[in-house]
């Protein structure tokens, strides 16, 4: 695919909260990632305003187990709750993600450079990505490495399918959407053989809208172009 990266990404732990558990202050993880949160991981490896991430599929290789810790979350007016929180243990996924050009952000069309911005992504990739990897929530470490997908044997490889219910497929920003507006978008995601397959963020059907909101604003001459940073590379800089 064009533009894309394959990177397996791995844990002692993960947690991608189920909201609808939240609301008594506990927090259990979903059974597999949501797009939203490989989405994130993608940008820790690399990210520009001026590009989008999009994730095409994700390879569950390790068994879903659960393991319940009792965490005290902070309370900066006091107090000493102690809450339940369900993480996944033991966590190993392979990753296929790609980016397109933000159209939403012409303001930025001078830093459009297919070519430099996918080799400094690939580079990144190879040193572990640009910033810290969290799996799910920021207690839970990961780790990336350059993959093949599909290369290696995963635990659900003749499973069959999986239907995981209705899920938060990911968050619609302003600047994302062209929409003044921050919204949720739910879906229904099968995996087949250890694989899901993601649908594109505009073809999701169920989106909720949560707030008003404006896009964020990048001062061009502030940011370090595509340009820069390949010559950076080049020097070695950032390898």
């Amino acid at each position: 695919m064009r533009n894309s990266i394959e990177f397996v990404v791995y844990g002692p732990y993960a947690l991608f909260t189920d909201p609808l558990t939240k609301i008594g202050g506990e927090k259990l993880s979903y059974q597999v990632p949501t797009y939203q949160a490989l989405k994130g991981i993608a940008e820790s490896i690399y990210w520009k305003p001026s590009i989008t991430m999009f994730v095409d599929e994700v390879r569950i290789m390790n068994p879903i187990r659960m393991e319940s810790k009792g965490v005290r979350p902070i309370e900066y007016g006091g107090g000493n709750t102690l809450a339940n929180y369900t993480y996944l243990r033991d966590v190993r996924y392979q990753v296929r993600v790609y980016f397109e050009f933000n159209k939403h952000r012409p303001d930025l069309k001078d830093d459009w450079n297919e070519f430099k911005h996918h080799n400094i992504m690939k580079r990144s990739l190879k040193a572990g990505g640009r910033r810290d990897i969290f799996l799910g929530t920021r207690e839970c470490q990961g780790y990336v490495e350059p993959c093949v997908f599909g290369e290696g044997e995963g635990f659900y490889d003749n499973y069959g399918d999986i239907h995981l219910g209705t899920m938060v497929h990911g968050i619609n920003y302003p600047d994302e959407t062209g929409r003044n507006q921050l919204e949720v978008r739910l879906w229904q995601p099968v995996m087949r053989n250890g694989v899901i397959k993601f649908i594109r963020p505009e073809e999701c059907t169920q989106v909720r809208v949560l707030s008003s909101m404006e896009p964020k604003h990048f001062d061009k001459n502030a940011m370090t172009s595509v340009d820069e940073l390949y010559a950076q590379n080049d020097e070695g800089g950032y390898s």
